[in-house]
């Protein structure tokens, strides 16, 4: 695994300077970076009037403040570039002029010209109320938005009515950080040894030397509803010798709020036995995950061919909310192989009281193959090392746990309206090799 010296990165960060230096329009820039001395926290603000294209007819509208926004009918869309210098999680702000008779929304799509043909909602909705102060500009944003360096090529959807947009802008919130420690594990021998764990039984809180909290609510690419919270005790705790996550509903001025802790930017692993002991939540709504990602993403762009390994995943409504009987799940996503194709190769399995009792979720990677267990049985098996595209799973990747709430998969039969709060509880992760 490259990691870049301080030395280097100060040189990409120049030359990104020098490349993505903006036009000067009207009282300021079309496009504009700032970075405070101390963190490089950067800002990139693209106003309207400088979109690329649109597939209908839009016009310049001038505000009583003297503001030009572009009107733009329901169902409309208008294409920008954005320049962006420091790959990172960002806040994502747009921000149009009051006026519709309608509740707007709308949302952003990145890589508009990805080779794949696919559409990567990178905010989710983005919702503006009705207002009878006309030419009143009203800014509303989501966080966490992932984007690399380079030039994006987004597009701004319109629905739910006539819009008068004004500006986007992004702040970066996190910079994006690589792991700087790579653990590959050796896998012949006789017995399994531990080479990494978290207990959970130190502090009352995770340990950062250890995890990185993910942070926002952007809809993760699923149209999730929780806002990942970071160091928020509600959310992620040490209790009991366990790791609490706990989602919350209208907590914090958000829809849902909870908890995604992640190893990247600390340790990434190659190959190994990696095992989670757990008690997952019933009710219809939830999506439980404890997975890995390739230490190789840094926005939408890099998955699937990144790699992913699921090996703790099930959906709320698929477990009986009496018994805690339910299915559960392990799959791999790889550039030829993913959920959006609909063809991902993955292994369901029935589990008894899922909520009640810890049972055992692993996988063993080996470099010929992967294969899942729950409580030591095994049931599902996966060895295409054919090329990259089937087997991008010799590259590092990162542990990833977390608790979503709705979305694509765990909102697919709805969400049960009594639930006011979700918890799943994790004894612990290990990681071994052979010895």
């Amino acid at each position: 695994m490259k990691t870049l010296s301080a030395s280097a990165l100060g040189s990409i960060l120049i030359i990104a300077t020098s490349l993505f230096s903006c036009n000067q329009t009207g009282d300021g820039n079309s496009s504009k970076q700032s970075q405070s001395a101390g963190d490089k926290t950067t800002e990139v603000r693209v106003e309207m009037e400088n979109h690329t294209g649109s597939n209908t007819d839009v016009e310049v509208v001038t505000l009583e403040s003297g503001d030009q926004v572009i009107k733009v009918p329901e169902d409309g869309w208008l294409t920008v570039d954005v320049p962006i210098r420091v790959p990172g999680r960002y806040k994502t702000e747009v921000r149009l002029a009051a006026g519709s008779e309608l509740p707007v929304t709308c949302w952003l799509e990145d890589y508009i010209d990805n080779k794949d043909g696919r559409t990567f909602n990178v905010t989710g909705s983005l919702e503006f109320p009705v207002s009878d102060q006309k030419d009143q500009l009203i800014t509303v944003h989501k966080d966490g938005t992932p984007l690399n360096s380079g030039i994006h090529k987004m597009r701004l959807h319109i629905q739910g009515g006539e819009a008068r947009v004004d500006w986007i802008n992004f702040t970066l919130l996190k910079k994006h950080q690589g792991s700087p420690e790579m653990l590959m594990q050796n896998t012949k021998g006789d017995e399994w040894v531990v080479v990494w764990s978290d207990e959970f039984d130190k502090g009352d809180q995770p340990d950062l030397a250890k995890w990185t909290y993910d942070i926002g609510n952007w809809g993760w690419g699923n149209n999730e509803l929780q806002y990942y919270t970071e160091g928020n005790k509600e959310n992620a705790r040490i209790e009991n010798g366990n790791l609490i996550i706990e989602s919350h509903k209208n907590h914090m001025g958000e829809k849902w709020t909870s908890a995604r802790l992640t190893t990247r930017g600390k340790t990434s692993f190659v190959y190994g036995r990696i095992e989670m002991r757990a008690k997952v939540p019933v009710e219809k709504g939830n999506w439980t995950a404890g997975w890995m990602l390739g230490d190789k993403y840094v926005d939408e762009l890099s998955w699937p061919y990144c790699g992913e390994i699921d090996i703790l995943e099930c959906v709320g409504f698929e477990i009986d909310d009496l018994t805690g009987d339910g299915l559960h799940h392990a799959s791999v996503h790889c550039g030829a192989y993913y959920f959006k194709l609909n063809n991902q190769p993955t292994g369901i399995t029935e589990v008894k009281s899922m909520n009640s009792e810890y049972h055992l979720y692993a996988i063993e990677w080996t470099p010929e193959y992967i294969k899942a267990f729950v409580d030591d049985v095994h049931y599902f098996t996966y060895e295409d090392t054919s090329d990259s595209l089937t087997w991008p799973y010799n590259e590092p990747q990162n542990i990833i746990l977390n608790l979503a709430m709705g979305g694509g998969w765990g909102g697919a039969q709805g969400m049960d309206e009594s639930v006011t709060s979700q918890q799943v509880v994790i004894d612990y992760v290990r990681v071994y090799e052979r010895r």
